[in-house]
């Protein structure tokens, strides 16, 4: 079934829409669980809590045309909140090396301009998603969005983790100009 017959489900209050997108999404939703939490029991109860949350927000939501994007982002940010609560954000080194990774090119989430400014740093991060290239693209969301390793990537898109590490660094440096360029203090 289609994501826009699904979300019409949620309109129409069907409870047959959480079976199907338990059907069509539920392993990807439960491997980006466990992939940031590392505990199945967790990331399972981390899925039935998004189906909860997609029920509760749809309607008014509609989320056609993205419906995995909102799924997942729904899941990471379980995910983050779990694992915050639990305080391994505290022992995980990989959150702690993102963040640190990321802190020099995305203004400072306690600054009152980017909570005020939250719609345009997003259009700001699209557009610049949206100009480079299809790889890159990739190796990008699946570090920042997905948290995944750099060995992991690169078997994924089969390149070495050098090239992994350069890209990254590269994207790095070329998110902050551009975000400079919108007008963002970093």
């Amino acid at each position: 079934m289609d994501d826009n017959a699904i979300i019409d489900l949620y309109l129409a209050r069907d409870e047959d829409a959480i079976k199907l997108t338990c059907e069509k999404y539920g392993s990807r939703l439960r491997s980006l669980a466990f992939h940031i939490l590392c505990d199945h029991s967790s990331a399972e109860e981390c899925e039935n809590d998004t189906y909860m949350r997609t029920w509760n927000a749809i309607p008014p939501a509609e989320p056609r045309g993205y419906f995995f994007a909102y799924l997942a982002r729904i899941t990471r940010n379980l995910d983050l909140n779990i694992a915050r609560n639990s305080a391994r954000l505290k022992r995980s080194g990989l959150i702690t090396e993102l963040s640190d990774e990321m802190e020099a090119c995305i203004p400072s989430a306690l600054s009152a301009d980017s909570r005020l400014n939250e719609s345009l740093l997003k259009d700001a991060l699209n557009s610049f998603l949206a100009s480079v290239g299809k790889e890159k693209r990739i190796i990008f969301v699946r570090r920042y969005f997905y948290l995944d390793s750099i060995a992991d990537i690169s078997k994924r898109l089969d390149i070495s983790e050098s090239k992994v590490k350069t890209v990254l660094h590269r994207l790095r440096i070329q998110l902050k100009e551009h975000l400079e360029k919108e007008g963002f203090d970093l």
